[in-house]
């Protein structure tokens, strides 16, 4: 319920915009997503975060968020954000909600992923078996 109350308090900032309108924050249960379209942008919005999240005595895990900026340059601009003057780790790919987001904003590596994963669980099958035209797959136990 604090989280929701703390977004709500800074909804009204700046993120980015998608079909004209203003998205600064992505949630799904405790995993959150801040977005900016600059450097300064973003740090606005921890900064607000970090202010209404004490009055709740909430405080943000530095050790747990990262920064990933998502360009098409080929060299990746440095992204300096800080919460109570420790700067976070940038990343040029993190995991959220299982799919994996990298800083040139293709899918790859998340392809990759699924598929490697598809293969592993298809590997642990023991046998597959026709019986009057049903497959049948049986998994080792």
């Amino acid at each position: 319920m604090c989280s929701e109350i703390i977004f709500r308090n800074i909804q009204h900032l700046d993120g980015i915009a998608i079909g004209g309108t203003n998205i600064n924050n992505i949630r799904y249960a405790d995993d959150t997503v801040l977005l900016a379209t600059s450097e300064n942008k973003l740090q606005e919005l921890m900064d607000q975060v970090v202010f209404h999240g004490k009055n709740y005595g909430m405080e943000i895990n530095t050790k747990k968020t990262e920064c990933i900026v998502i360009t098409k340059s080929q060299s990746l601009p440095m992204c300096k954000i800080k919460i109570d003057g420790i700067t976070l780790n940038q990343v040029e790919k993190f995991k959220y909600l299982g799919s994996w987001i990298t800083s040139d904003a293709r899918c790859h590596k998340d392809v990759r992923a699924r598929i490697a994963m598809a293969k592993k669980s298809f590997e642990t099958l023991d046998n597959i078996e026709i019986k009057s035209d049903a497959w049948v797959i049986a998994q080792e136990s």
